[in-house]
């Protein structure tokens, strides 16, 4: 029986209170805490109308396979109503290795599309307008080279690299948190993150350079306040690194945009996002000095949280997957993509990622929600949470700064370590039956899984032969030549995206090109104690 006198805490360990007075509803202060909508310091949204004037992108993350079968998804998804692409690459392409290297044997194709060379992008995205459709892709490691086969592909089809709208994540910092597709160390992958985001300020302006992701710390087990914390602590760290390059705040911060995750905790999640909104618009201003509004704006995508999905009745991830999205829409977000109910068990069915999409598409037209900006703003409960969420993300930048930033808490293993204890916390929790998981922890049933969707493994030599293809009809003697020409500039200091363009054009595989990198930079070895 439910005991009416037992503290209730969110994810984050704050106290939830029975109820509070309507006189509680701006506990940080004045108004001016919030603002109107589309105004500093954008509590409300950063936008004045927001989705009455335009709906979020309703992005579906999908790849599998090889390029082609990812088409087929991609266009599927185009023609029921998606309004923008998001690509999953396989482990090789994350890590910086063509499918014929012995690392990548197992796992070409099967967490995403295998992408190896500019032929492949090609038929990526074969039927598919660059200039009309916005593309996210989820690549960090080797975001540079994933952004030059984009620039390359537009050339080839005659289409001005300067339409393209999309974003790559290229949020280095956070593998080396909790994700761990990594390659290069972390002082060389910020130089490399650094030039994409002065190429994109110089000759992409429609592109955002950096997905500031909190998303998979959030999947790692963080709580929420610590997603919003080392969020923008990582964010700033982009930030200070651009400045020290030359840039000047207001001709690259407005491109700037982040990843959240969309959790369970349902008041809580959109306290967030507000919070992360307000938070970063603050700092901005005060600590980068930044005059233009839209660099303080916390432009961000959400992704509903693949953790809280279950492999028990996966039926029932429809219904927290529905919660979660509209968490993501009342906390205003600009992108959303919902997971599918059989993710706990293999990649998503069409038929899954299609019912994944009509839940967006309901939220969108039939629940009305979209049809007020902040709805729940001056709600004395979100505003509070609003409040301390903000004061404990400040609490872990305040201990972070005080190391000398997110790159030397990285290093240290701050972070890693305050995250892991936070899912010890939640997993003894759930173990203990104190956290209820339904279908998990209570309320079983006896069940047969469905089958998976799974990917032949006789994949690898098919992608092997078509890499092979392409280095065979290559210049060699140019390829080989531009590959040294990276190195060179990898030694030196200037921006190495218009060579690697240049050096996808002429056939160079991403495998080749990290494979040249590594021999400047090593290879990032994790600590161990």
């Amino acid at each position: 029986m439910s005991d009416p006198e037992r503290p209730r805490v969110t994810t984050s360990g704050i106290e939830v209170p029975p109820y509070r007075e309507p006189t509680d509803a701006l506990v940080a202060g004045a108004p001016e805490a919030l603002g109107r909508p589309g105004e500093f310091p954008f509590t409300r949204g950063v936008h004045p109308t927001m989705y009455r004037g335009r709906l979020w992108t309703m992005r579906q993350y999908a790849g599998f396979g090889d390029a082609g079968e990812t088409n087929r998804r991609f266009r599927a998804l185009l023609e029921k109503g998606q309004t923008g692409l998001s690509v999953a690459f396989d482990l090789p392409t994350q890590m910086g290795y063509d499918p014929d290297h012995e690392l990548s044997e197992g796992e070409v194709g099967k967490v995403g599309v295998s992408i190896a060379t500019l032929d492949d992008l090609d038929r990526l995205f074969d039927g598919i307008p660059l200039d009309e459709v916005s593309v996210s892709m989820t690549i960090n490691a080797t975001a540079s080279i994933l952004l030059a086969f984009t620039v390359a592909l537009a050339k080839r089809r005659g289409v001005d690299p300067s339409a393209l709208r999309g974003t790559v994540q290229n949020d280095i910092l956070k593998e080396y948190i909790a994700r761990g597709t990594y390659r290069f160390p972390i002082r060389p992958a910020m130089r490399i993150t650094t030039d994409v985001v002065a190429y994109c300020a110089e000759s992409l302006p429609r592109w955002n350079p950096v997905s500031i992701s909190g998303y998979h710390m959030r999947e790692a087990g963080s709580t929420a306040a610590q997603e919003i914390a080392f969020t923008i602590a990582n964010g700033c760290a982009y930030v200070e690194s651009a400045l020290a390059a030359g840039l000047d705040v207001d001709r690259f911060a407005g491109r700037l945009s982040f990843f959240f995750n969309a959790h369970n905790d349902f008041f809580e999640e959109i306290a967030k996002f507000r919070a992360a909104r307000r938070l970063w618009a603050r700092l901005m201003k005060d600590r980068f000095g930044a005059k233009d509004e839209r660099s303080m704006k916390l432009r961000f995508h959400t992704q509903t949280a693949g953790s809280t999905l279950t492999a028990q009745q996966p039926d029932v991830n429809v219904v927290r997957v529905t919660m979660q999205a509209l968490a993501a829409v009342l906390g205003g977000t600009q992108s959303l993509h919902t997971n599918s109910r059989d993710e706990a068990l293999s990649l998503p069915t069409e038929s899954s990622a299609i019912l994944a999409l009509r839940t967006q598409q309901v939220i969108a037209h039939e629940s009305g929600v979209p049809n007020s900006v902040d709805p729940l703003g001056g709600s004395p409960f979100v505003e509070a949470l609003t409040d301390e969420l903000e004061e404990r993300a400040r609490a872990y930048l305040d201990k972070i700064d005080g190391m000398g930033g997110a790159v030397a808490a990285i290093e240290r293993g701050y972070v890693q370590g305050e995250i892991h204890q936070a899912a010890y916390r939640h997993q003894r929790a759930v173990e203990a039956g104190e956290t209820v998981v339904v279908g998990v922890n209570r309320f079983e049933v006896e069940e047969e899984a469905p089958p998976p969707f799974r990917i032949d493994d006789r994949l690898r030599e098919t992608r092997r032969a078509e890499v092979d293809a392409v280095k065979r009809s290559r210049d060699e003697a140019a390829a080989r030549g531009l590959l040294e020409s990276l190195e060179a500039a990898a030694r030196g200091t200037d921006n190495l995206m218009p060579i690697l363009v240049e050096a996808v054009e002429r056939g160079c595989t991403l495998g080749e090109i990290c494979q040249t990198l590594e021999r400047v930079h090593g290879r990032y070895e994790p600590a161990t104690t």
